[in-house]
């Protein structure tokens, strides 16, 4: 509203001061006045002006002084410089400096009218301007906080999941030990050996997770396998012995559509192929077996060793280290052997206490 607006009009020749003011003032602006620049500027730094009209030929500080005064300390103010006809090249230069426009003298006061109101609507848009920008920076980051936030909170639900699912898998495959086997962890502890040798062979995340997985479920398909045969304290007939050998195709089968298991079920398919192509179910050789498969096929003899069985005690871990590169070649995957032979047995025995130390606690919290 034009009331609310307050205009300073600067000029040394009173009569202009008092026509321009009671001009404005008759259309709704409050007006106040100064003779010179320096009162105008005492009065700036008392109050508030949207605009200021100033003469460009005064005493002391013309009118082109005052305006890079007032752009220093009030760069928001609009102003109007007036001049007569000999000083439009000052007025232009004026313009240059920040000014909005330039009025010739004589003037009528409805072209004032019309350019103090094109002054204070350039203002007005300005600081709109300037205030949705400031609005939307803070609607950005406050949207933005907002997406970090949600951001985390579905990591926080996927690490979750991730976890979940983790737990529901080595339950599952504690399960399936305590079905076909005494040797406690067997799946847990090989899961972990295999996860060993192929982070040393250069593999990382995802891979690494589904290589894990699938040493941890290898055995899954034995759920298809009768107890009169995977329980059999006895040696298994040669028709048994054809039945024993389906779970990992059965396993395969049980995994296929759970899709975060994809890459795993591979590997269950493929843990009792040998280098030589002389394993099953599809006699792959090389290279061809997936690495996970060639990785578990090497530590699962580690583990199957050194574990303790109730025909023999544990062997120690250079009995597997020889009959391990024994084998290189034919059973396993010499890449893999190398790299399985350089890791000490400290550590392979630390990942064993580590095993056992969790399959132990999740035993006590069952009871």
């Amino acid at each position: 509203m034009p009331d609310s607006i307050h205009i300073l009009i600067v000029d040394d020749d009173p009569v202009i001061r008092d026509l321009l003011a009671e001009g404005l003032s008759g259309s709704g602006y409050r007006c106040e006045t100064a003779c010179n620049g320096a009162e105008s500027l005492r009065k700036l730094r008392a109050s508030s002006f949207e605009l200021v009209v100033s003469d460009i030929d005064m005493p002391e500080m013309d009118g082109v002084q005052l305006l890079q005064e007032i752009k220093k300390t009030h760069p928001d103010t609009e102003i109007i410089m007036l001049t007569g006809v000999v000083d439009v090249d000052t007025a232009i230069q004026s313009m240059r400096l920040g000014a909005y426009d330039y009025l010739t003298k004589p003037f009528n006061l409805a072209e004032v009218r019309i350019t103090v109101e094109r002054a204070l609507e350039k203002r007005r848009l300005i600081r709109e301007n300037r205030e949705y920008q400031r609005t939307l920076e803070a609607r950005v980051a406050e949207r933005t906080a907002e997406l970090i936030r949600k951001n985390r909170e579905v990591e926080e639900l996927f690490d979750r999941l991730k976890s979940s699912y983790q737990t529901t898998l080595e339950t599952l495959a504690t399960a399936l030990d305590t079905r076909d086997t005494e040797t406690l962890g067997h799946s847990l502890r090989v899961a972990s050996y295999t996860v060993a040798v192929a982070r040393r062979m250069g593999v990382v995340e995802p891979e690494l997770t589904d290589i894990y997985r699938g040493a941890l479920l290898h055995d899954v398909g034995k759920i298809g396998i009768p107890d009169a045969i995977l329980r059999k304290p006895d040696k298994l007939t040669p028709e048994e012995w054809v039945e024993m050998r389906k779970h990992p195709e059965i396993g395969y089968r049980i995994l296929q559509g759970i899709h975060f298991l994809e890459m795993a079920r591979e590997i269950v398919l493929s843990h009792q192929e040998t280098y030589d192509g002389s394993g099953y179910p599809r006699g792959l050789k090389g290279k061809d077996i997936p690495l996970g498969a060639r990785v578990f096929s090497v530590v699962d003899t580690l583990d199957a060793m050194t574990s303790d069985r109730p025909y023999r005690k544990a062997l120690p871990y250079e009995a597997a280290r020889s009959e391990i590169l024994r084998f290189s070649g034919t059973q396993f995957d010499p890449d893999v052997v190398k790299v399985f032979l350089e890791i000490p047995d400290e550590e392979w025995a630390e990942i064993h206490r580590r095993v056992m130390r969790d399959v132990l606690a999740r035993d006590q919290m069952r009871f």
